[in-house]
């Protein structure tokens, strides 16, 4: 799929997802929330993809909201996905932010909204909601405070001041911090890592970490006990056994 403000391009079994709006700072309105959603719906039912890296054309990840459009009238939400179509959303594959330049607001909370975020040494996150009388209400104020300890979301989400790349992976927010203009490859080879897992055993981590978000001990228990009796079923899950007495590289069919 190719847009005037959304790519895709599919890079083995990676779809690379570019927000190609930078003379916007890869701004989302009501056009790029719906190409985003579409973009997710390719990752979900090709078969032949494992994982998404998404990303903003220019030298930005993301500014969030587009301002001038929401005045107009439209909205970044999709109903049942959230903002950006990415927020709310929910997937069974592995999605990973490569982030360069400015996540601000927005852009933040679709960084937020992936399983594994790569930020460039010199990218910057913030919230900068409060500054404009309105609150990170597309996953930052809920997400935040899960990833890092109250006190320094709070300083996020109270000053709207942001940090660094750099600064992101001391927090624990980024998994790698990489050289600027180094966001994308990196991500990729990250991608690849993860596609040479089990595609079932990979949606059962997230399943099983998305129903033990803030549940009892017990019932998390219980619904992993059900989602591991499916994947205990599966042909991967023999194939893997297998491979590994035969000592050969698996051959998964997400079956």
């Amino acid at each position: 799929m190719s847009t005037t403000d959304v790519r895709t391009h599919r890079a083995g079994t990676t779809l690379l997802i570019t927000i190609d709006r930078p003379q916007a700072r890869n701004s989302v309105n009501a056009e790029v929330a719906t190409l985003l959603a579409k973009a997710l719906d390719e990752l979900e039912t090709d078969p032949g993809l494992r994982a998404g890296v998404l990303t903003g054309a220019g030298g930005t990840f993301s500014a969030g909201m587009d301002l001038k459009a929401a005045l107009r009238g439209e909205s970044p939400n999709i109903p049942g996905r959230g903002f950006g179509g990415v927020t709310e959303a929910e997937r069974t594959k592995p999605l990973i932010a490569a982030v360069e330049g400015w996540a601000m607001g927005g852009g933040f909370e679709l960084a937020l909204a992936c399983d594994l975020i790569v930020a460039a040494e010199d990218a910057h996150f913030g919230l900068p909601e409060v500054k404009r009388g309105l609150i990170a209400a597309g996953g930052g104020v809920i997400r935040l405070p899960r990833r890092i300890p109250y006190h320094l979301a709070m300083e996020f989400l109270l000053t709207g001041e942001p940090v660094s790349g750099r600064r992101a992976g001391e927090l624990g927010l980024a998994n790698r911090v990489v050289p600027a203009g180094d966001a994308v490859n990196k991500s990729l080879l990250l991608a690849d890592q993860l596609a040479a897992n089990a595609p079932l055993a990979l949606a059962a981590v997230k399943t099983v970490v998305r129903a033990a978000d803030g549940a009892p001990e017990a019932d998390a228990f219980a619904a992993q006990r059900a989602v591991m009796g499916e994947l205990m079923a599966s042909a991967d899950v023999r194939e893997g056994m297998t491979a590994f007495t035969e000592r050969r590289t698996p051959q998964w069919t997400g079956r």
